[in-house]
């Protein structure tokens, strides 16, 4: 098989992340505040105070993941104790902390100064950070979001801004920092320029055939986690979306022959994205889009950009930390799934049922019922974990996954 070549937003993306790492270890080693996060924390506050950076953890670890090696990593926090039954996310990032990032891609991670969980996205986190907390006695802030039925309630709402108010506070006595709301009104502009452009990326999708896949937003939904705030997220996410109507333009498909339209429910499988992929593509389908990465710069019930403004900031990040999918009820993930079937003209949808993710992956058997009942698209579900490989069986999930192309096959005739 040819060696894959990258494109030119692949190659500016190697670039960002290797820089942005780089600068990471070497800001931290110069003696900057280092805080570690949680995916949907606001990283935007961050850039109001002097020389402070952040730190994901789970997107290191999933970067992990994706260059083969989230199982060793893993086997290393079940070596001190971990069950094999957690999150691998969090079996990675303890693994690492074990040897001080000695396998990592990026050295690891810096020594945190703070640690900011939240509980929206993923309950196991706080626990998770109060590994770290308790090994190094670290300060740990955590943020409680409260679960949604129904639209976010005025209440809430309140409540969220608060506690960003609370960290900000926080964060000033801890580093002896003082927060500038100029620059973090700046960072959330940044990123809400940068969203706005993923939105124009992820619409491309709409052709027939599809000029982007699933797998192509997975590795680019990256910067989003470590690089909030920033220009080079506006860039970026402007040069993926040209890239894309470009294709269009020039007839470039990933899936020329693209006869399967397919959508993904659940966190991406970083270790198969090249093998699911490619396999995919010889069969014809594509995974057109999917709820992880379509969720980004949302509200609950819907995949559509959240609309700002621009006036304040803080009311912003507070109406949209309830982004991801795991904190809504079954209405909400239903009415936002319905939506983007109809949208990007779905054939058939896979539930991806996560060993590692019991949030995200709790409804699916009601999702896929109402899916294939109500709106009569196929749908089928298979056995996943997202970063550690040894929990997952390729042929077993082709074998379904082959069975769901046949039944829109028949559908189709």
């Amino acid at each position: 098989m040819a060696a894959m070549v990258k494109s030119t937003s692949g190659k500016h993306l190697t670039e960002i992340m290797t820089r942005g790492y780089m600068d990471l270890h070497g800001k931290a080693a110069d003696g900057a505040f280092c805080v570690w996060i949680a995916i949907n924390v606001p990283a935007e506050i961050f850039a109001g105070f002097d020389d402070m950076v952040y730190a994901v953890p789970e997107s290191h670890a999933a970067m992990c993941a994706g260059k083969g090696i989230g199982a060793k990593m893993c086997e290393k926090a079940e070596g001190i104790g971990y069950s094999m039954d957690l999150c691998s996310y969090a079996r990675i990032d303890i693994g690492n902390a074990v040897d001080g990032g000695k396998d990592s891609p990026t050295f690891g991670l810096p020594r945190p100064d703070l640690l900011v969980s939240n509980n929206n996205n993923c309950s196991l986190l706080t626990k998770w950070f109060d590994v770290h907390h308790r090994e190094w006695d670290v300060p740990h802030f955590i943020m409680d979001i409260p679960f949604c039925y129904e639209p976010q309630k005025s209440k809430d709402h309140e409540y969220i801004v608060g506690q960003i108010h609370d960290l900000i506070r926080f964060i000033e006595k801890l580093s002896g920092r003082k927060f500038h709301a100029d620059r973090f009104a700046e960072a959330v502009h940044n990123t809400w320029e940068g969203i706005r452009q993923w939105k124009r990326f992820l619409a491309c999708a709409r052709h027939r055939p599809s000029p982007i896949t699933a797998f192509d937003s997975f590795v680019h939904m990256a910067p989003f986690l470590t690089q909030r705030g920033t220009t080079e997220l506006k860039i970026h996410y402007t040069l993926l979306a040209d890239e894309a109507e470009e294709k269009i333009a020039a007839n470039r498909y990933p899936v020329p022959g693209e006869r399967y339209r397919l959508f993904w429910d659940n966190i991406a499988p970083w270790h198969q994205l090249r093998n699911m992929s490619q396999r995919l593509a010889r069969l014809d389908a594509n995974i057109v889009g999917a709820s992880y990465t379509s969720c980004m710069g949302t509200v609950e019930g819907s995949f559509d950009l959240h609309p700002w403004d621009e006036k304040d900031p803080f009311d912003y990040i507070g109406r949209t930390m309830n982004a991801y999918m795991c904190p809504h009820g079954m209405e909400l993930r239903y009415s936002a799934m319905k939506s983007v079937v109809s949208d990007l003209a779905v054939d058939g949808v896979i539930f991806a049922s996560n060993r590692s993710c019991k949030p995200y992956s709790i409804t699916q058997q009601d999702q896929l019922k109402r899916i294939r009942d109500e709106l009569g698209v196929p749908a089928v579900m298979i056995a996943v974990d997202h970063a550690d490989v040894r929990k997952y069986n390729e042929e077993n999930a082709f074998l379904q996954i082959e069975a769901l192309l046949e039944t829109i096959a028949d559908k189709k005739s």
